[in-house]
């Protein structure tokens, strides 16, 4: 077995907020407080080791990589939600209750920043410093605080709801209300997020949008994952943290199928939160070995 190195933000010690939460469509779940460790944005990090997929896997044709992918989910399936699809014509490379809603985490920051974009341009001023620059820190920082100020600036909850509706995403697919994440009352598709993805690369705020999301064992949130495997540097993506929450939606370079567009939301306390990490990535790197079939 073959192994590679990834790194997680340890529990933050003091937790000074608590959000109480009851989600009845969301399997394996139960009421607690608690607060995303994203909040605190430490530098320091630890190290586990996730299994990354076998010689016989790699390079897995793309017609066998819904197995593949399902026997990564495990036995777990009601608390996973996957979509990916090919960004230029849409073509569905793989589907896993995208339709089902999940507790996006920071993954909300991807409604957060698409409206906003959506709706001011990247020169504008929130505070002393433009969207552009606000749009990078909440989203590569994955800060919080950039976060809900800017949902706040922008006219609340509804005022996002309206933009990205105009940008094509189903109303009913999302419920936004906070910008960070840090709510359990969040709750959000696949098919929503990679809808919101797919709809801002086709505008004028493209690079700034793709340019604010970390990038895999190189920057942000993501610069100690996947690291010396095919995803680093290919992968743009958001990642999502709370208890029992694992979340990681973006793009992919891929060298065949081009720009791949993605979602993974993954709601479990059955398991921690490092064995939900691995999984993530595992998907990720699976999905960047697939080609085309013969």
């Amino acid at each position: 077995m073959k192994y590679t190195r990834f790194w997680l933000q340890p529990l933050a010690i003091f937790a000074i907020a608590s959000v109480a939460w009851t989600t009845p469509s969301l399997a394996n779940e139960v009421n607690t407080n608690t607060i995303d460790p994203e909040y605190f944005q430490e530098e320091e990090s630890i190290e586990i080791e996730v299994p990354i997929p076998e010689n016989n896997t790699v390079g897995t044709c793309a017609a066998v990589i819904e197995p593949a992918l399902d026997s990564i989910i495990g036995r777990y399936q009601n608390n996973w939600g996957v979509l990916v699809e090919k960004l230029e014509d849409g073509t569905l490379l793989y589907s896993h209750n995208a339709d089902k809603k999940f507790i996006p985490a920071s993954n909300n920051k991807i409604f957060t920043t698409a409206a906003a974009l959506s709706l001011l341009s990247p020169q504008s001023k929130v505070g002393s410093k433009s969207l552009r620059e606000w749009v990078n820190v909440t989203n590569v920082r994955s800060n919080n605080y950039y976060a809900d100020t800017l949902l706040r600036h922008i006219g609340g909850p509804q005022a996002a709801k309206n933009a990205l509706t105009q940008l094509g995403v189903n109303p009913s697919s999302f419920s936004q209300v906070d910008g960070s994440g840090l709510s359990r009352r969040n709750v959000a598709t696949p098919r929503a997020l990679v809808t919101t993805l797919r709809a801002m690369y086709y505008t004028p705020a493209r690079d700034v949008f793709y340019a604010s999301l970390p990038v895999a064992g190189v920057t942000g949130t993501l610069r100690n994952r996947m690291k010396s495997t095919p995803a680093q540097g290919a992968v743009h993506a958001k990642t999502g943290t709370l208890k029992g929450v694992r979340a990681l939606s973006g793009y992919m370079n891929h060298p065949d199928f081009g720009i791949v567009v993605f979602s993974i939301l993954a709601n479990n306390f059955s398991v921690s939160g490092n064995a939900l990490i691995g999984s993530i990535d595992k998907i990720v790197l699976q999905l960047s070995t697939v080609r085309p079939c013969d």
